[in-house]
Formats: structure tokens, sequence, C-alpha cells
């Protein structure tokens, strides 16, 4: 493949999708071998590339935005300024993996390798890094806000410039053994190194909760619960989804505006606790 090429199955100049027949079409490389693939613009938004072997692959400007990663190998690609927005990385491999400038919003990471990987000015709002090996990673002038930090880290990561919010804690591993640090102690660790970050405290977090409603689903069993939590200031409202997480929504402000005719009644955390253990059950259950 020479870097003029189009992606597998797309049609130069349709406008189409890698890969997708029709408009509703999913792209599939699952466990696709594109190692040393050159498809720098690439659309592969929304694809299944689960455990997909892009090493090396040349993915400058690429979108990855909803794509499934899971268990993908992407050690020494260069995906410089791509973006992979709600993508899905769990357990992938990014080691040595070029991300300077790429959007990681709302992304998930667990247990994700990413060690030496170069995450220079990458924004990670929102992101999901729990049990990320980040040991020798470049993190300079990184942005980060409200991005779950739960991360692996040693003295060879740099952090430089490194700015936002976090939940922690992480990880620091050192003189061979790994030691958790959370609060003022991780915000100690960070900031020492030349980053501004600011450890959020979940217990202080303004939030209130509410359970939607209607006929037939009262609150007691509602059709679903959303979350308006302020920091800074700053609203931020969520629902619980079938993801297992909470996702942004505009469910309140849809209705505020009198776009949404969902009625909803404020519950409390305990009754929200009650039913994002019933949904996990219940999508524990399905095959």
């Amino acid at each position: 493949m020479n870097s003029s090429a189009t992606a597998p199955g797309a049609t130069p100049g349709s406008g189409a999708r890698p890969g997708v027949a029709g408009a509703a079409a999913v792209l599939d490389l699952s466990a696709a071998e594109l190692a040393g693939a050159e498809l720098a613009g690439a659309d592969l938004g929304g694809g299944m590339l689960g455990g997909t072997v892009l090493r090396g692959a040349v993915l400058v400007g690429a979108d990855f935005c909803r794509a499934h990663l899971k268990g993908a190998v992407l050690d020494g690609a260069d995906l410089t300024g791509a973006s992979l927005v709600k993508a899905v990385l769990d357990d992938a491999s990014l080691r040595h993996t070029k991300l300077d400038g790429a959007d990681l919003g709302s992304a998930e990471l667990s247990d994700t390798d990413a060690r030496q990987a170069s995450l220079r000015g990458a924004r990670l709002h929102g992101a999901a890094l729990l049990g990320t090996l980040l040991q020798g990673a470049d993190l300079t002038r990184a942005s980060l806000k409200e991005t779950s930090f739960g991360t692996v880290v040693d003295k060879h990561t740099v952090v430089q410039g490194l700015s936002g919010s976090v939940y922690g804690p992480m990880t620091v591993e050192r003189d061979g053994r790994r030691d958790e640090v959370g609060g003022r102690a991780m915000e100690l660790w960070l900031n020492g190194r030349g980053a501004d970050v600011r450890v959020i405290d979940p217990d202080a977090r303004d939030i209130t909760y509410y359970a939607k409603i209607g006929e037939g689903r009262p609150r007691s069993s509602p059709r679903g619960v959303v979350r308006r939590r302020f920091l800074d200031g700053v609203s931020y409202d969520e629902a619980f989804t079938h993801n297992l997480r909470w996702e942004a929504t505009e469910y309140l402000r849809l209705y505020e505006l009198g776009h949404n005719e969902v009625d909803h009644v404020e519950i409390t955390e305990a009754e929200v606790d009650a039913f994002v253990a019933a949904v996990t059950a219940k999508i524990g259950e399905q095959p």
C-alpha cells in the first residue's frame, strides 16, 4: 500500500466509509493483518477492529471515532492528529505508538499497554484509563478533563505541561514495587514533575440524580437514570447506559427547552445504586 491508497473496500471519490457497501453497513476488519499499512486520513469510524494488527501503520489524521479496537496491536503506529473519540481500546497494545495531538475524548483504555507511547498534546477529556500502562510514556502538554487516570506510571513517564482534572488513584512503579497514590499525594507526584493537574475528590462533587418515569414506569422501576454534576461551576449531564457507564446526555437540557416529554423525578444516590446494580446484573445474564 502507498500513502495515496484508499482504505480496503473504499471507492475513490465516493465518500464511502472503507469497506462499507451502504450507509448502515459496518466496517469489519477484526483480526486483520494490516502491519505497515498506509492509511493516513482513513475513515474507520465505528469500525470493528478487535485484534487487528496495525503495527507500524501510518494512520495520521485517521478517524477511529467509536471504533472497537479491543486487543488491537498498534505498536509503533503513527496516529498523529487521529480522532479516537469514544473508541474502545481496552487490552490494546500501543507500545511506542505516536498519538501526538490525537483526540481520545471519552475513549476507553482499560488494561491498555501504552508504555513508551507519545501522547504529546493529546486530548484525553473524559477518557477512562484504568490499569493503563504508561511507564516511559510522554504526556507533554496533554490535556485532561475529568479523566479517570488509574494508570501505572514511573520516573520515566513525562508529564511536563500535562494539565486538567483527573480521578485517581494511580499507581507509581519504583524500585521493583508498585505504590498506589491518590488525592494530594497524586497531585504532588504529577505537579512536582511539571504538570498542572487537579485530582478530583469524588466525595466533594455536587451531584443531583433523576429517574426517568412515565406510564407503567414508576420511580421504583424507571426507564433510566440521569445525573447532573457541577464541576467548577459548570454542569455536566450524564445517563447510565447499557454500556454500563455514565455517558453524556442532552436529556435534561432538552427537557428544560420543552423538547422532551419524558418526565423525571429527583431520586437518592441509593436508588441510583440499586438501578445500576439491576441493569448490570441483567446485562450480565445475556448471552
